[in-house]
C-alpha cells in the first residue's frame, strides 16, 4: 500500500468547533465514512471532521474520495457527475482525472498544460467490513490502524452491515458507551438485560499495541428476551471489547455451543457533535436466520444507547479524570480517557 501526495492538504474548517490541535490530532486517524453498497457514478457529500468530501465511483469501479469542492470557483463536486474515470463540475464543465488532476477546461479547449492549482484535494481510501475507510491527513495506509474484524470473511461467519445510524452526539461518548459494561442493566433492560441484575463483577483491561483490551464475564445473557431461555443453567457469558482508538471497538460475545457474535463499533466524527456510526457484524450461528430480525434487534439497541448518549452534558467527553466521578466498572472507560489524553488531546475535547 502506498501513500498518495499531498496535494492541496487541507486545514480545519473555518466553522468547526474543534479545537485546533485537537483537529489536527483527530484528522491523522483514518475512520468510515460511507458503506461500499452506498457508493455510485453519482457523487454525493459525506462529511469528515467537519470537512465535506465527495464520494463515487468510476466505470473501473474504483471509488475516489475528493474534497467536495472545484477549486476553481467553490461548487461542490456533488453535484456533478461522473464519465468514465472522470468527475465533471457541473459549474464550468471542468474534468477531474483519477489522480485528481484538472484535464479539460471546455472554455479553453486549446489549453493542453493546465496548471496544478486546478487540483483536486484527494483522500486514500480502504476498503474493509464493507465500508470505506479514509484519512485526512494520515495518507500513508500501511499506518491506518484499523480495527482487526478477523471473522468478516471467514466461510464459518455470516458478515452482516446494518444501515448506519446517526447521532446527534460526541464519537467520543458513544464510543464510551459501547464499552461501558454497568449500563445494561438501566438502559437495555427492555432487550436483554435485567434491572434486577445490575451487579458488574470485577474484570480486567489492559493496553494493547493497538489501544486496549477488556474481558468481562457475567450472568448477564446476550440472548433478547424472548430468547433467553436457550442459555443453559448457570452459563457464564465472556464479553471481550477490543478498542482501537480514537472511536473503533469490537466487541466479541461467546455464546453457548461455541457460538460466536462480534460487532464492529466504528465512528465517523462528523462534527464535534454529530456521529455517524457504522455496525458490520459477524456470527458462526443461525446463519441463514432473518435478517431483518438482526437489523432490528441491532436497531433497538443502538437506540437505546444513542438517547443516552445524545443527553449527556457535556457534550464533550472529559479527558481529564478528575472532571467526573468513576466507580470500579469504569476501569475501561478510564483508561479510555488517559490514552486519548496522552494523545495531546486537551482536556475539553470538544468531539
Amino acid at each position: 500500500m502506498n501513500a498518495i501526495p499531498l496535494i492541496n492538504v487541507p486545514n480545519k474548517p473555518c466553522h468547526s468547533q474543534f479545537d485546533d490541535q485537537d483537529w489536527e490530532i483527530l484528522a491523522q486517524h483514518w475512520y468510515p465514512v460511507a458503506r461500499i453498497e452506498d457508493v455510485s457514478s453519482k457523487p454525493h457529500q459525506v462529511t469528515l471532521l467537519d470537512l465535506n468530501m465527495a464520494i463515487y465511483q468510476t466505470e473501473s469501479g474504483d471509488i475516489h474520495l475528493v474534497r467536495d469542492i472545484c477549486p476553481h470557483r467553490g461548487v461542490p463536486l456533488s453535484k456533478g457527475w461522473v464519465e468514465g474515470e472522470t468527475i465533471i463540475c457541473p459549474y464550468h464543465g471542468l474534468h477531474f482525472n483519477a489522480e485528481g488532476k484538472c484535464t479539460k477546461i471546455p472554455a479553453q479547449p486549446e489549453l493542453t498544460k493546465i496548471s496544478d492549482r486546478f487540483s483536486l484535494t484527494k483522500f486514500p481510501v480502504i476498503l474493509k467490513y464493507g465500508l470505506v475507510w479514509t484519512s485526512i491527513l494520515g495518507r500513508d495506509e500501511s499506518l491506518a490502524n484499523l480495527p482487526g474484524l478477523d471473522t468478516w470473511e471467514s466461510n464459518e461467519h455470516q458478515a452482516i452491515l446494518p444501515p448506519y445510524v446517526d447521532i446527534a452526539g460526541s464519537s467520543g461518548r458513544q464510543l464510551e458507551g459501547f464499552i461501558d459494561v454497568a449500563h445494561f442493566a438501566w438502559v437495555h433492560h427492555q432487550a436483554f438485560a435485567d434491572r434486577d441484575n445490575p451487579i458488574v463483577p470485577k474484570y480486567k483491561t489492559e493496553r494493547t499495541t493497538y489501544g486496549l483490551n477488556t474481558e468481562y464475564v457475567s450472568n448477564v445473557s446476550n440472548y433478547p428476551h424472548g430468547m433467553q431461555h436457550l442459555a443453559p443453567e448457570g452459563f457464564l457469558w465472556k464479553r471481550v471489547f477490543d478498542i482501537y482508538p480514537p472511536f473503533s471497538a469490537i466487541l466479541t460475545v461467546y455464546f453457548p455451543n461455541e457460538d460466536i457474535l462480534k460487532i464492529l463499533n466504528a465512528c465517523c466524527p462528523v462534527s464535534h457533535n454529530k456521529t455517524r456510526l457504522f455496525v458490520p457484524l459477524t456470527r458462526n450461528f443461525d446463519t441463514t436466520g432473518d435478517l431483518q430480525a438482526v437489523y432490528d434487534f441491532n436497531a433497538q439497541i443502538f437506540a437505546e444507547d444513542q438517547e443516552m448518549v445524545e443527553a449527556q452534558k457535556p457534550e464533550e467527553l472529559p479527558l481529564d479524570i478528575s472532571f467526573e466521578a468513576h466507580f470500579e466498572a469504569d476501569r475501561s472507560s478510564t483508561l479510555y480517557r488517559r490514552i486519548l489524553a496522552e494523545w495531546g488531546l486537551s482536556k475539553r475535547y470538544t468531539v
